[in-house]
């Protein structure tokens, strides 16, 4: 018989992922609540009545519930751990979970074991008028909800103007995501300094800079692995991500520091039994690192490139341990060098006019072998209506993409990109921003 694999906002596109791991045709892979319900609430929701139907489900199933795992952010990956908990199946612990998540309670535990790689930061209420007067960090310094995704209402604050304009954004935006995420600290054991930060609070953290790279692991039976490091590569001004590559290009000595700080720091979190990624920034000049931020779980935007470089995607990591099964990933069995995800933006807002024709993706997908083309908006929406944002600019459609080194997989990209022919109201294309290149 089949096992019962349970995949939290599971969507077609990443059932077709899942279905390139070993052993696929031993799974039998379902969704656990909607994308729409799980990841892409566009207003305030409550996470007790998600779990609550979530779990409903996994009752009413008529067969065995054999694991349960998920690749998104919140409210998935704080739902993951309950819901196994209840149903005696391994997942981290919820604890372990929100050491990554609550950007305070990570940064505490961050500074505990590595020092030296953890910006200095301090816990804002965004409600209290005399917040900037209790600011200890100096200007400029990042401003950021202590749980949010894609960075949304994450501002650089530079002046006192800046935080009072953050402010007012934060106030009308936060609930949205920090009320349910606040309902979820009541399931678990917190410590008494962050007790009193719920999700209706931000973080203040010194800026650190340089590049971006991830390190994306895994822990079984207390012991972490590393399978993956990927470059994660903003525009040449640093605003936006343009494309998540692997492998990474850095230097091994580099990469090597931070696969080991990495190790060290799921230790110290108690986190076992679940996939994780750890950022970092890498300044050239001075050959520092710094932490960025914690994710407990598999990337899905990086799951692509590990298919066309390692010829299975990630999420076999994810069901190997859920299994209890020792995952033995990274084939080198893939048809590429290298592989990226692009994201195809726009860097201000406007109305979208025409899209790419579903023959005219399917054209291109079929000149440029391997290509996945997933466009994210639609006709006559303004971009201001995308969901989870960064603050800087809009995230039109993803490239997938494969190539036998980065000068080809760059060029393949602006052939694509130009081939898909988006139309706006404002008379422009979508920019051609200059990437920030990473070349060793």
């Amino acid at each position: 018989m089949k096992r019962n694999i349970f995949v939290i906002g599971l969507d077609d596109f990443h059932l077709d992922l899942m279905r390139r791991i070993r052993h696929a045709e031993d799974y039998e892979f379902h969704s656990l609540l909607s994308y729409e319900e799980a990841i892409n609430q566009t207003q305030r929701f409550s996470f007790d009545q998600l779990l609550e139907k979530a779990e409903a489900s996994l009752r009413e199933f008529p067969g065995s519930v054999d694991a349960v795992i998920e690749h998104w952010d919140f409210p998935a990956s704080t739902m993951l751990p309950i819901i196994c908990g209840r149903f005696g199946l391994r997942s981290p612990s919820l604890e372990a979970i929100l050491k990554c998540e609550h950007k305070y309670w990570s940064r505490i535990e961050q500074r505990k074991v590595l020092p030296e790689y953890t910006p200095r930061f301090q816990a804002v209420d965004p409600f209290d008028d005399r917040a900037l007067e209790k600011l200890e960090i100096p200007f400029p310094f990042w401003l950021k909800p202590i749980k949010s995704f894609s960075s949304y209402l994450g501002f650089r604050i530079d002046s006192e103007g800046d935080f009072r304009e953050a402010m007012r954004k934060t106030r009308e935006g936060i609930e949205r995501v920090g009320a349910p995420f606040t309902e979820v600290l009541k399931y678990a054991q917190l410590p008494p300094e962050v007790a009193q930060i719920d999700g209706n609070h931000c973080i203040a953290e010194e800026i650190v800079s340089g590049l971006q790279c991830g390190v994306e692991g895994f822990t079984y039976n207390g012991k972490p692995y590393v399978h993956g490091v990927i470059d994660c590569v903003k525009d040449a001004r640093r605003w936006s991500f343009t494309r998540y590559e692997y492998p990474s290009v850095w230097p091994q000595q580099v990469q090597q520091r931070m696969i080991d700080a990495s190790k060290r720091l799921m230790a110290h979190l108690g986190y076992d039994n679940g996939a994780w990624g750890v950022e970092f920034f890498w300044h050239e000049d001075t050959d520092e690192l710094a932490l960025i931020e914690i994710n407990p779980r598999i990337s899905q935007s990086h799951s692509d490139q590990f298919i066309k470089v390692e010829g299975a995607s990630n999420h076999e990591v994810l069901v190997d341990v859920a299994l209890n099964r020792e995952p033995d990933f990274c084939h080198d069995r893939g048809k590429y060098k290298s592989a990226a995800k692009f994201l195809l933006r726009k860097y201000n807002d406007t109305k979208v006019i025409r899209v790419p024709s579903a023959r005219k993706i399917a054209r291109v997908q079929r000149d440029f072998e391997d290509a996945v083309v997933k466009v994210l908006v639609t006709e006559g929406m303004a971009l201001s209506e995308l969901p989870n944002q960064d603050s800087y600019s809009y995230e039109i459609a993803n490239i997938y993409l494969g190539a036998q080194s980065q000068e080809e997989l760059v060029h393949k990209y602006r052939q694509v990109s130009h081939a898909l022919d988006f139309e706006f109201a404002d008379g422009k294309p979508v920019e051609d921003i200059q990437f920030e290149w990473v070349r060793y």
